[in-house]
């Protein structure tokens, strides 16, 4: 029995194990290893192509990963800029002009008057507005240009605030200005002296030297391209008063300087001599489109015309025109 119980018994192995010298579990783990190692590296390249092509992953100049809600900001910023405002509904439009012209203020402006400047503010806006006077009429004309940027500009410092504390959100500036309204004869003729220089028609107001001119309004409106420019002051009823001889001569260059198209130039009190004189002066009867006893209506285009001169018939016609109908 003894050859019986010596017998062994041989389990064959499987190959593989043979093969690679080692046990099952072992390599299947390693296999195992290189399959993550490769599907990592596919996602790496993955999203390293993907970063090529997105801009939304691309880091910005900082060296920093834009974040998501930057890029949304950024899409949401881009649409705002391309959809044009919506303008005031036509019926409301309508009953603010209304309540306007039917109030019972002392100081306001003739009917005839606002509804021409409504008539304006309906067809350019929502538009970029620039008013040189505060008034009655001024949260109208903030209303009326709903959707679009009014600015006004007045020379008390006092009254702006008052406006600002009684209108939130009004957009106003108060401004120095150095003129008188009895030395409207020698400002015209250092205006005419200087046409070619300081007091050209076209140039950056912010930088300019001519006594006419207002050069002391924050930067930025400097740069902006007004659509339309309403002149209600400063105050002109007596000689010791600023009288409008800078607010209309600023006008007639911020129209030619930064205008897109066209600008609309509306002068109230037209029927003074400081007005008239100086509206014939620097806006040129050749723009005049319109008229009330008490509003003028011009409209400068911005390109073309003489380079040195505001009119095309030459200031002296336009001056000497202007005084013989007075």
């Amino acid at each position: 029995m003894k050859g019986v119980s010596s017998t062994k018994l041989m389990y064959p192995q499987p190959s593989s194990n043979h093969k690679n010298g080692g046990n099952g579990i072992s390599n299947s783990v390693s296999y195992r290893r290189r399959i993550w190692l490769v599907a990592f590296l596919s996602f790496f390249a993955f999203v390293s192509i993907l970063t090529l092509h997105n801009p939304t992953w691309a880091r910005d100049p900082s060296g920093l990963p834009s974040s998501s809600s930057s890029s949304h900001a950024t899409v949401a910023s881009a649409a705002t800029a391309t959809t044009r405002a919506t303008p005031l509904p036509a019926v409301v439009f309508d009953a603010l002009v209304h309540y306007a012209v039917a109030s019972n203020y002392t100081w306001k402006m003739e009917e005839d008057d606002v509804r021409a400047i409504a008539g304006v503010l309906r067809r350019r806006g929502p538009c970029n507005l620039l008013v040189f006077g505060i008034g009655r009429e001024t949260p109208l004309w903030r209303a009326l240009n709903q959707g679009g940027r009014t600015v006004f500009v007045d020379e008390s410092e006092y009254y702006v605030a008052h406006m600002e504390a009684r209108n939130p959100g009004l957009e106003a500036y108060d401004v120095a200005y150095t003129t008188k309204v009895r030395e409207l004869p020698e400002l015209l003729a250092e205006s005419r002296r200087q046409r070619r220089g300081e007091c050209r028609p076209v140039q950056n107001l912010l930088f300019s030297d001519c006594r006419l001119a207002i050069n002391d309004l924050p930067n930025q409106l400097y740069d902006v391209a007004w659509d339309v420019i309403l002149i209600d002051g400063p105050k002109g009823y007596e000689a010791a008063a600023p009288g409008r001889m800078s607010a209309i001569f600023t006008a007639a260059v911020m129209a030619r300087y930064r205008g897109r198209g066209h600008v609309d130039v509306l002068v109230h009190d037209y029927d003074r001599a400081v007005e008239r004189l100086c509206s014939a002066e620097f806006l040129c009867s050749e723009n005049l489109v319109a008229a009330t006893s008490r509003l003028a209506h011009f409209l400068i285009r911005t390109s073309g015309g003489p380079a040195n001169e505001f009119c095309s018939n030459g200031t002296t016609t336009a001056y000497s025109a202007a005084t013989s109908s007075s």
